[in-house]
């Protein structure tokens, strides 16, 4: 058995992240279900100690103490994406996709509640198998997982993975086909046909010297430290007046207070996309590192309540889809909005976009789409569906 401590483990993680890379670039199916590196590389680990576990040993014994760290850097990297002036950018069309995401992610958890009591098992099972995972992605199951085992949800690290997973292989499987019929039905054209690509995303500003990326990349890392500093009193604070949350919670809710201040004054002039690049890097060692760490043996007997909250998850979005379809405008970058909902109701922004840019590929561009659904399924519905889980563990344990 191999006994690693806290910087070992990480490397090991990091090790696992590579793996995850070059699975994705060799699988090819791997890369079409938008499956995260992290997540493959942390898995083939996690298979192989589920594999040494059946013939009665243990493959590997982690310090893991540096996972909860990469996780709340990750969601305070979050909270300093979340800017009330992008709200703000695209009128009441952002605000109105949230809503309705928001709207959805209490629908999952009320859909798989009920699924969970079909099955006899505990209501929180549905809240963890709903917007915990699906909305949330792995990041947020595994960031609130410890939360479901003290609720009494016995492997639910395993359980979120898997919900996870599932809901991120069904959104890439359906969205497309959905919203491809939804266009051919109501004779949906672009606005502009002749780009068939999404708009790329670019730098603003001048190029920078070398210390000028060295002073920014600082600055970043040393923002997201303090708000991680103060987030840990936030969280003491709430904490004491009996509300259960995560560790993260606090920190990211600094972290949205120091940018949107930074806004309003430009006193200390933030780097946002070096901030999310370093809260990706944290992302994916925190998923490897959790993944590793999984026992996925506790999963016994609880994959055909997962395969029907899935099934039913799936139909509940589709028909949901046409609500979103008509809210937003009934138009050709309503139908892409709603490939990018399914995307990111069932997995994660990545698979979002992914349907929204094969869809653009095919029919032309959709630019008011491209700006609504990332800012709603990348940085604000992260908030919102923190508070909706919050509030389930809270009202259930």
């Amino acid at each position: 058995m191999l006994q690693l401590d806290a910087v070992q483990a990480l490397a090991l993680a990091g090790l696992a992240l590579f793996l995850g890379y070059a699975l994705c670039r060799v699988i090819p199916v791997l890369g079409r279900f938008n499956l995260p590196p992290p997540v493959v590389g942390g898995l083939v680990f996690a298979v192989a100690a589920w594999i040494v576990h059946d013939n009665g040993r243990v493959l590997f014994d982690m310090d893991t103490s540096l996972q909860t760290p990469l996780m709340i850097a990750f969601f305070t990297a979050i909270g300093f994406n979340a800017s009330l002036r992008l709200l703000k950018i695209s009128g009441g069309q952002v605000l109105l996709f949230l809503l309705l995401a928001t709207l959805f992610a209490v629908v999952q958890n009320l859909l798989g509640m009920a699924v969970a009591l079909g099955f006899d098992l505990p209501p929180l099972f549905g809240v963890l198998a709903g917007s915990t995972t699906l909305t949330g992605g792995p990041a947020t199951g595994l960031a609130f997982a410890p939360l479901f085992e003290q609720a009494g949800i016995r492997g639910a690290e395993s359980i979120a993975v898997a919900s996870a997973m599932g809901g991120i292989v069904l959104g890439g499987l359906i969205g497309g086909p959905v919203i491809t019929l939804m266009v051919r039905r109501h004779g949906l054209v672009s606005t502009r046909p002749q780009d068939h690509v999404a708009p790329a995303d670019e730098a603003s500003g001048m190029l920078m010297t070398e210390a000028q990326r060295e002073f920014s990349a600082l600055k970043s890392i040393v923002a997201i430290l303090v708000a991680m500093w103060i987030g840990a009193w936030v969280s003491q604070w709430i904490s004491a007046t009996g509300v259960t949350l995560p560790a993260y919670v606090g920190a990211m809710l600094v972290g949205a207070l120091i940018r949107n201040l930074d806004d309003a004054s430009g006193w200390i002039r933030l780097s946002v996309p070096t901030i999310e690049l370093i809260g990706n890097i944290c992302l994916a060692l925190f998923l490897a590192l959790a993944l590793m760490n999984l026992k996925l043996w506790e999963l016994a007997g609880l994959a055909t309540p997962l395969l029907v909250n899935l099934g039913l998850q799936a139909l509940v979005v589709v028909a949901f889809c046409a609500v979103v379809f008509r809210l937003m405008g009934r138009d050709y970058d309503a139908a892409v909005m709603g490939g990018g909902f399914i995307g990111f109701m069932l997995g994660t922004t990545a698979n979002a976009m992914a349907v929204m840019r094969a869809l653009v590929e095919r029919y032309g561009a959709a630019p008011r789409a491209f700006l609504v659904a990332p800012l709603v399924g990348a940085f604000f519905i992260d908030f919102s569906n923190a508070l909706i889980i919050t509030f389930f563990i809270n009202a259930f344990a």
